[in-house]
């Protein structure tokens, strides 16, 4: 069996075993486990009473506790407790009991147990229940982490501008949120269409914080960015052994969204054999993990969103007809950003005042020159493509008043503009990089492919320096 391993060290330290508090007083056993635990790469310590556990429970800093029941200064049940009300309120802990009585597994799993075994105890089994509690207690944690930051984030969750498209794609969002005032409600499939950079994502987080699903997991599913091979086991999960190197049981993508929103981007990148398997999903609204023969229930609202033509990628043999038609009930089509270039001004200004503060410049100003420019230019790469332009024009001019020239955009007339676009001496190679990376993604209208070829790199290598840059969502 494999090295259990701390998820909480700091990157470049050495890997530190999970710690593992045994609170039981038959001493032949407690040794026992102490010694195979230890065996299998644990850090375990042992308490013959609850005096010694409160101690240790300090001390050794444990991340899961094995608790006996019956102690000869107290009952188990009553320290577990004691830990879910003051100390330790989200510690797993595995109850462990000789007695095996009914009433005492209630009892463990009202207070928030994360299994209940009975004595005498097969170690194998034990160490199979550390694995499954140790992954779920994991994956709490980050849905937990990634629900806060949803709430952060929401206030921000806006879709700005006034083009009618936009007002119209603002109206059906309010009216789906409307028709689902319960989270036990599932709405109806949505498939965002629209180029690369116009915004799909947000549409699709508005879509949830409108909702009332607002309070459960948002989870994105990057289809063009999960590798090929491992595509299906991060999807619908996988269970211990199922192939070599599923050392251990993983939730799913799918399965851990829960009764929130997968949100599966570029859906046509998805392999198509998997296409299918993803279809049974949505029909039958249940999934089972690789390896497993158990049915799960899926109650996650779906939301899928494309740059391509769905109808060539049916034409191509890239995107099944039978799953086009399951995600396409409702349809919300998000315009380029030239097709409503008066928004531009708006979004620009609304940019620059968020790099503004979070930089703590002064309050940006855009000239009128630099207004008419916005609107006149063809933004291939949409509102990501603004969205950097404008992050780097107020860095450069440290905040204050935005002038035409400061935008070197293609076309810009005047030696300044043509200096600054060109130039990269006295940046540094980060920013030379990010420069010359923001410069292909515009002459290529954000065509990853593309843009590698054009920088001589691998279509992964540019994803990779993309992300760093943060010209993709990590």
């Amino acid at each position: 069996m494999s090295e259990r391993l701390s998820q909480t060290r700091e990157p470049d330290a050495p890997p530190a075993p999970v710690r593992v508090l045994i609170v039981d007083d038959e001493t032949l056993f407690a040794r026992a486990v102490e010694k195979r635990l230890a065996k299998e790469g644990y850090a375990p310590v042992v308490a013959g009473t609850l005096g010694k556990a409160r101690h240790l429970l300090q001390a050794a800093d444990p991340q899961i506790i094995l608790l006996d029941v019956r102690l000869p200064d107290g009952s188990g049940l009553d320290f577990l407790s004691e830990l879910r009300q003051h100390k330790a309120p989200e510690l797993p802990v595995v109850v462990l009991s000789a007695y095996g009585e009914i009433e005492d597994a209630v009892a463990a799993m009202k207070l928030r147990a994360s299994d209940y075994l009975k004595k005498p105890l097969d170690l194998d089994e034990l160490l199979i229940t550390l694995d499954k509690v140790l992954g779920d207690s994991q994956l709490a944690r980050a849905l937990e982490y990634s629900r806060a930051r949803e709430h952060h984030a929401r206030e921000e969750v806006c879709l700005l501008g006034q083009h009618p498209a936009i007002v119209k794609i603002r109206g059906q969002v309010e009216r789906l949120g409307a028709l689902c005032t319960t989270a036990a409600a599932i709405p109806p499939t949505i498939l965002i269409l629209g180029e690369t950079g116009t915004g799909k994502d947000l549409v699709a987080r508005l879509l949830h914080s409108t909702s009332a699903r607002r309070e459960r997991p948002f989870v994105h599913v990057d289809c063009a960015a999960l590798p090929k091979d491992l595509i299906e086991a991060e999807l619908f999960g996988h269970e211990k052994g199922a192939f070599t190197t599923a050392l251990t049981a993983r939730t799913g993508l799918i399965e851990a969204a829960e009764d929130g929103v997968v949100f599966l981007d570029e859906i046509g990148e998805l392999p198509v054999d998997l296409q299918s398997k993803l279809l049974a999903v949505l029909e039958r609204r249940s999934t089972r993990r690789i390896g497993s023969t158990r049915e799960r229930t899926v109650s996650a609202w779906f939301i899928a969103a494309t740059n391509r033509d769905p109808e060539q990628m049916m034409a191509a043999g890239a995107l099944r007809n039978d799953l086009y038609y399951r995600l396409n009930v409702l349809s919300i089509y998000v315009p380029p950003l030239r097709a409503r270039a008066d928004d531009a001004v708006a979004l620009a200004d609304h940019f620059a005042r968020q790099v503004a503060k979070r930089y703590g410049l002064p309050a940006p100003a855009i000239t009128v020159p630099a207004g008419s420019l916005l609107r006149a230019y063809s933004w291939p790469g949409n509102i990501r493509e603004l969205k950097h332009l404008i992050e780097r024009v107020v860095l450069l001019t440290g905040g204050g008043m935005v002038n035409a020239e400061d935008l070197m955009l293609p076309g810009l007339s005047g030696e300044r503009g043509l200096e600054r676009s060109t130039a990269i001496e006295g940046l540094t190679l980060a920013a030379a990089e990010r420069l010359l990376i923001e410069q292909a993604l515009s002459r290529t209208g954000n065509n990853v492919s593309e843009t590698a070829r054009q920088l001589g790199v691998t279509r992964m290598a540019i994803r990779y320096r993309m992300k760093k840059h943060g010209f993709l969502d990590v």
